[in-house]
C-alpha cells in the first residue's frame, strides 16, 4: 500500500511556523516530518522527546547519494 501524507493546508507559506506533514503506512504513523525554512526534521512516531534534523544542504546531500532516479513527469 502507498503511503498517506497529510498536512495541514491553513499554513500556505513556511515562515514562523512549521510546516506538518504527517506519514503513515497501512493506516499507521511513521512519524512527522516538520519543514521549515532553516531545515526538515523528523518525528518518529511515539517519540516526543527526540527528533532528527538535517539542514537543508545536507538533506540535499543525501537525496543525491542515496535517493532514487526518478523521471520528472
Amino acid at each position: 500500500m502507498a503511503h498517506e501524507i497529510t498536512m495541514d493546508l491553513s499554513t500556505k507559506f513556511v515562515l514562523h511556523k512549521d510546516v506538518e506533514l504527517a506519514v503513515r503506512k497501512d493506516g499507521k504513523l511513521l512519524g512527522t516530518a516538520l519543514i521549515s525554512k532553516g531545515n526538515i526534521q523528523w518525528v518518529p512516531a511515539g517519540n516526543s522527546v527526540n527528533k532528527k534534523q538535517l539542514s537543508w544542504t545536507k538533506f540535499a546531500a543525501l537525496m543525491e547519494e542515496h535517493g532514487k532516479d526518478v523521471k520528472m513527469k
